[in-house]
């Protein structure tokens, strides 16, 4: 349970480290990829939580917040670089021109 509870507490702080990159990141690129990383975390103290509340069996939880994370993420970099999700290949198509 003391292991539990080292893990815990060292995620924690990283998670504080991540909220001051993400308020103070210097480019909208790097608040995103903290707030991923934000994600990312809270993914791993979900599955801490649940193996010391004896209910390992929701990792699959943790699991598909990972998988959302990461397509929210690729979804707001394409929005930021873009300007919009739109239709596949029409912003591909413009900046090319």
């Amino acid at each position: 349970m003391m292991m539990y509870a080292a893990v815990i507490g060292a995620l924690l702080v990283a998670l504080c480290l991540l909220l001051t990159r993400a308020l103070l990141g210097p480019t909208v690129f790097d608040r995103a990829l903290a707030a991923n990383a934000i994600g990312t975390l809270a993914m791993l103290l979900l599955a801490i939580f649940q193996f010391v509340g004896g209910r390992p069996e929701f990792v699959d939880l943790a699991l598909v917040y990972g998988l959302l994370n990461v397509v929210g993420t690729i979804a707001v970099q394409k929005f930021f670089r873009y300007g919009d999700l739109g239709e596949p290949g029409v912003a591909d198509e413009e900046h090319r021109l």
